[in-house]
């Protein structure tokens, strides 16, 4: 009788990829999958250890899923991921619910040491981070239209707030040929959206070829017929150029959306973290983008109460914010983070404080995202119909301004039976503040 084994994916996309792989390694050896936790004999969960809010959110998980060891037959807590490779032996002496840790260099051997845990022989395994096989087989965990592809994996930026160099080591590409390939199986399994990820995509081939070549690799994406939409998230501004930008513009398949976490706008705060560029340089860089591709979708992230940040720097981040109206923006605290540069920095801003800023930008960015929603009204748009909504009556999907979980929906009704993962034209005829409402129509002339 084969062990039944469920796996819990919290944190980023990049992560999720790394779930499926696990997924995949424990469906090959025999374990049947259940996403009934109180039916597995094994529970892996994979971690996220960005930044406090995410270990907080991984602790609560594994302690929520320890209860099915009196609750259920649970045999086994297993804990892998950026957590895992993070604190290590740590996680089994503090918390001792947990059985077995597995670094993420050890991923490939997962399914043998869950059998391990499971009988009760666990034993903590760490491979070397550059053992994560980047081309593993995957078991797609979300939607069978749309899936992730990961690049790269580790960085080499290191930014003075950010762990994940420590976490997941340096830059390492992959080869363009190995990414098409897996993409060219994704789409014969049925993907039509695929969405380009790394912890910075605009660094992509930097170790491999010598120089960046997110934009060649994007345009063999491009050339796989079943594929419809391909987007690109963690891009960085200093590494835009105008051949990716060109590249956007001008094939068909991308979709004119951009992720780029900027993270402040003062150019001080800017060089303490260990970035590029300041006021100026930004709106010069959001200026060429949006001449570029006038419709382009621009989504940033931003951090506030970084240490030392004063009332003016935050005013400079907060005007240019206003001026430059982002379609899609996240804020978030400052995060004081064990082993990374500004933890130890002078000057920490209290925490109300951080929060404080942070509810004012979100304040005046709802206003925002209201008013280019507004802007919508009367146009059609193409949408990928993701779901039925039993409650409102109506169908749900995203359209190419929307990425996957972080941004809005398109709700709409139609006079005729959907099928969940087709394209669809929608008139838009009404909004809330993130989210469109309107109604399928034709395909416009």
């Amino acid at each position: 009788m084969a062990y039944k084994v469920s796996v819990v994916s919290l944190g980023c996309p990049k992560n999720q990829v790394d779930a499926e792989a696990i997924l995949a390694y424990l469906l090959k050896d025999g374990f049947e999958l259940s996403v009934v936790e109180a039916e597995a004999d094994a529970i892996i969960i994979n971690t996220c250890g960005f930044i406090e809010d995410a270990k907080k959110e991984a602790i609560e998980n594994i302690l929520e899923c320890a209860a099915y060891k009196k609750e259920g037959k649970l045999k086994a807590l297993i804990v892998t991921g950026c957590l895992a490779e993070r604190y290590k032996d740590d996680i089994t002496e503090e918390i001792p619910e947990v059985d077995l840790v597995v670094g993420i260099g050890s991923n490939k051997d997962i399914a043998e040491l869950t059998k391990q845990a499971i009988e009760g022989n666990a034993q903590n395994s760490y491979g070397e981070k550059e053992e994560l096989d980047l081309n593993a087989e995957r078991l797609l965990g979300g939607y069978p239209f749309s899936a992730y592809i990961k690049i790269s994996d580790g960085c080499n930026n290191c930014c003075t707030y950010c762990a994940i160099p420590k976490i997941r080591g340096k830059l390492r590409s992959r080869r363009i040929e190995d990414i098409v390939k897996e993409a060219e199986t994704l789409a014969d399994k049925g993907v039509t959206e695929l969405i380009v990820v790394a912890q910075d995509t605009t660094a992509y081939g930097e170790d491999l070829y010598g120089k960046p070549m997110l934009a060649e690799l994007l345009k063999k994406l491009c050339e796989i017929d079943k594929l419809h939409w391909i987007r690109t998230l963690y891009t960085y501004p200093e590494k835009i150029t105008d051949e990716l930008l060109d590249t956007i513009a001008s094939e068909q398949k991308l979709v004119h959306y951009l992720d780029i976490p900027l993270q402040h706008a003062d150019g001080e705060v800017l060089r303490k973290m260990n970035r590029k560029g300041d006021r100026v340089s930004l709106t010069k860089l959001i200026e060429r983008i949006r001449n570029k591709i006038p419709d382009i979708t621009i989504r940033t992230t931003f951090i506030t109460g970084f240490p030392g940040e004063t009332e003016q720097q935050f005013c400079t981040l907060h005007e240019f914010i206003k001026e430059i109206r982002f379609d899609r923006l996240g804020c978030f605290t400052y995060s004081a983070e064990e082993d990374t540069a500004a933890a130890l920095f002078e000057n920490q801003v209290d925490e109300q404080t951080k929060q404080n800023r942070a509810e004012l930008i979100m304040e005046d960015q709802m206003l925002i995202a209201a008013e280019k929603n507004e802007e919508k009204i009367g146009t059609v748009q193409e949408v990928l119909i993701e779901g039925w909504d039993d409650y409102i009556k109506c169908y749900f999907g995203r359209s190419r301004a929307d990425a996957p979980e972080i941004d809005g929906k398109v709700f709409f009704t139609s006079d005729m039976p959907l099928v969940i993962g087709d394209y669809v034209f929608v008139q838009i005829n009404d909004c809330l503040e993130y989210d469109l409402l309107g109604e399928k129509t034709n395909e416009p002339t």
